[in-house]
């Protein structure tokens, strides 16, 4: 195949923006021009890559042809600013897309991705842990943050640590729906906050205290922030991470409501196997905060 930077790039624009239009405003051409090149690509590779749908959608090809697309973006990103002036790089900073979880997005990632420093844009993509590989896989991300130890196609993998989450509510709440305690059986009637119907961490914690399936009234509440907020105003019990709730379960403000139940969930750093500068300096000052932020995965 013979596949053109510039028809490349047009892919990536289309798949990313969603139109031609937005497309072409993105790279300072015509919306002919960007048709004229998707066409032209289309033909090298043999085979349709893109659904003339709104938002336009990549085939599986274009799956395919969109993660090329995007690793040669990079590589020819770095080298145009290798080749340029020590204090003007040439190029576009390096955009590089990743894949974080909602809570370690609201407490540790951009701490630690504040260390990378010179032409680097991160476009992060909010997923729950469970998820991120679906992300990888397309070719929508080059890294993701994820639960999955297992590499992806194309990746390699690196554990970061563990976050620690506990079944937390107001001492109120507490003293209101259990009495007599968390005891198995007591949780059916209990409010429970959720982020959304990916988020399983109550139902393990549901699991493993109630022995019989059980239905309890749930809130949706697809925020980290407004989620461990909806905790503190009483509305619910959630499993919240302790990097987010340190200074409340000092105080005494939000309990454990069975004193014992923690889940550790580990994280791991994948990302697509690329000789690239830019990505390996994410990745670098995404495993030093994890080091910090972090409980060793045991």
């Amino acid at each position: 195949m013979d596949l053109q930077l510039d028809q490349l790039r047009a892919l990536d624009a289309v798949l990313t923006e969603g139109t031609f239009e937005a497309a072409a405003r993105r790279l300072n051409v015509t919306p002919s021009a960007i048709s004229q090149r998707i066409k032209a690509l289309e033909e090298a590779a043999g085979r349709i890559l893109v659904q003339r749908s709104k938002p336009v959608r990549a085939t599986e090809s274009g799956l395919a042809v969109l993660r090329l697309a995007r690793q040669v973006d990079l590589l020819a990103g770095e080298a145009a600013r290798e080749l340029g002036e020590a204090n003007r790089p040439a190029g576009r900073p390096a955009r590089i897309p990743i894949a974080v979880n909602a809570d370690s997005l609201e407490t540790w990632v951009l701490p630690a991705l504040s260390r990378v420093t010179g032409g680097i844009c991160f476009e992060l993509h909010r997923e729950d842990e469970e998820h991120t590989t679906r992300l990888l896989r397309d070719g929508t991300v080059m890294a993701a943050i994820t639960a999955t130890a297992t590499p992806v196609q194309g990746c390699r993998v690196e554990p970061l640590g563990a976050m620690r989450y506990q079944a937390l509510a107001t001492p109120d709440f507490a003293r209101h729906w259990f009495p007599d305690g968390a005891r198995p059986g007591s949780y059916a009637e209990v409010p429970m906050i959720q982020f959304d119907r990916k988020d399983d961490l109550q139902w393990r914690h549901l699991r493993a205290t109630n022995p019989e399936p059980i239905d309890p009234p749930t809130h949706f509440v697809p925020s980290s922030t407004a989620f461990a907020e909806a905790v503190r105003l009483g509305l619910g019990w959630g499993m919240l991470p302790d990097l987010q709730t340190e200074t409340e379960r000092a105080a005494g403000t939000l309990v454990n409501i069975d004193g014992a139940s923690r889940i550790d969930v580990p994280l791991y750093w994948q990302q697509w196997k690329l000789d690239s500068p830019a990505l390996n300096a994410v990745a670098a000052a995404i495993g030093a905060g994890a080091v910090t932020a972090l409980r060793p995965v045991t």
